[in-house]
């Protein structure tokens, strides 16, 4: 609760707690419109100091596997180009195979007629051209490091008060604080839980072949292996999802013995693994918020919704929520509507929630399907790939679906 002799607090139009990739995507959104030379005043609150800079030959330990339709709205942001010129792989191939028999199946950009699949970038780079471009607008001021410490919903206006005493006060309060959304926790709004009973190992390795600019997953039993290309040559970003003891004992292992049970684990399908970078794990659940708006509050990226990984579509969803309640709230903005109803917010709401679940729906039933040796699930699933490759239709339909088309 904000008392009421504290100082007055400081006025927005929009607060967005969580200033990662999809919060400062989102404030980049919302920031650069310009409606009869009025603009939006925005607030983008983030914890943590984010790297300014880093050694050209380091590679982050978390990467994003970026569609074409996610490539658009950096572009439509401008910073495109920045994160290009910091590093940004593309892939046109995807290899998957079972390990529990000899079904495959081979995604290839040029049978669609496009360029790429997608692009494999770091996400301290997509988190650093985002955030530095929205300290370039004069109507979003970044508060960070700052973390928010109250909330308070009233009929007009969301009131927030941070760390260090400031407090704030917005006609919109987005939440885009990640997976344990402080945001979503205040407002009370309560998720459904999948536990994968899965962690990701992470990493960075080199190969002694290259890439070939091709996204690699081998289905394991206890779950699948993907080596995705971060580097114009050999250095792959390894998530390996695996039960979680086994995933603290890989990165427990020191390098040799783990270069050792990856080589085997991915079969030699780039050679040897000539080193192993730093390891991390991160446990994987599948969450979905039960509401994604309140009056005066949404829920965006991970905050609504975290899925498995190993499709590579998390974090695009996030972008797509990011686009369509920016375009939501401009939408009313222009026509002179509030921008924090509960009217307005139901719009975002109901072009997303269904796609988001969707997908996290699919993603559940291929871990189910691929993530164990069951027999004869074991030969149907090999059965479905093989004739998923054969027929061009199907195959179309999930590079379009990869690609980020409804």
């Amino acid at each position: 609760m904000i008392s009421a002799v504290q100082a007055a607090p400081k006025k927005y139009d929009i607060a967005i707690v969580g200033g990662g990739m999809v919060g400062s995507a989102l404030a980049c959104a919302l920031g650069s419109h310009i409606e009869s030379n009025n603009t939006l005043k925005i607030a983008l609150i983030e914890g943590y100091k984010l790297p300014a800079q880093w050694p050209n030959d380091s590679f982050d330990l978390r990467v994003s596997a970026i569609n074409p339709a996610s490539q658009a709205l950096f572009k439509t942001l401008g910073v495109w180009n920045a994160m290009h010129e910091m590093r940004v792989t593309a892939y046109t191939e995807m290899h998957v195979w079972d390990a529990g028999g000899n079904g495959s199946i081979h995604f290839d950009s040029a049978e669609i007629g496009e360029a790429s699949l997608g692009h494999i970038i770091e996400n301290r780079i997509i988190n650093k051209a985002l955030i530095d471009h929205a300290h370039t607008f004069d109507n979003i001021d970044v508060y960070c490091p700052n973390t928010p410490t109250s909330l308070q919903l009233d009929d007009d206006s969301a009131n927030l008060q941070l760390d260090d005493g400031t407090l704030l006060q917005a006609e919109l309060l987005i939440g885009a604080d990640g997976g344990q959304s402080w945001v979503r926790q205040q407002a009370d709004i309560s998720v459904t839980v999948s536990d994968y009973q899965q962690t990701a190992v992470v990493a960075s390795i080199t190969t002694e072949h290259a890439h070939q600019h091709t996204a690699w997953q081998r289905f394991l039993p206890s779950g699948p292996l993907a080596f995705l290309p971060v580097s114009e040559n050999n250095i792959s970003s390894i998530v390996w999802s695996t039960r979680a003891e086994e995933a603290e004992r890989l990165c427990e292992l020191d390098e040799m013995t783990f270069k050792q049970e990856l080589e085997i684990a991915f079969e030699k399908k780039l050679g040897k693994i000539l080193h192993a970078g730093p390891r991390a794990c991160f446990p994987i659940k599948g969450q979905h918020a039960k509401n994604y708006v309140k009056p005066h509050l949404a829920l965006v990226g991970d905050a609504a919704h975290t899925i498995h990984p190993l499709a590579g579509q998390g974090v695009n969803l996030g972008f797509a929520d990011a686009q369509c309640l920016a375009d939501v709230v401009l939408t009313a903005y222009a026509a002179h509507k509030p921008i924090g109803s509960f009217k307005t917010l139901r719009r975002f709401e109901r072009a997303r929630r269904g796609d988001n679940l969707l997908m996290l729906e699919a993603m559940g039933i291929f871990k189910n399907l691929f993530s164990n040796n069951k027999p004869g699930l074991r030969e149907l699933r090999n059965i479905g790939l093989d004739i998923s490759d054969r027929a061009t239709p199907i195959k179309h339909f999930f590079m379009a679906k990869a690609l980020g088309g409804r």
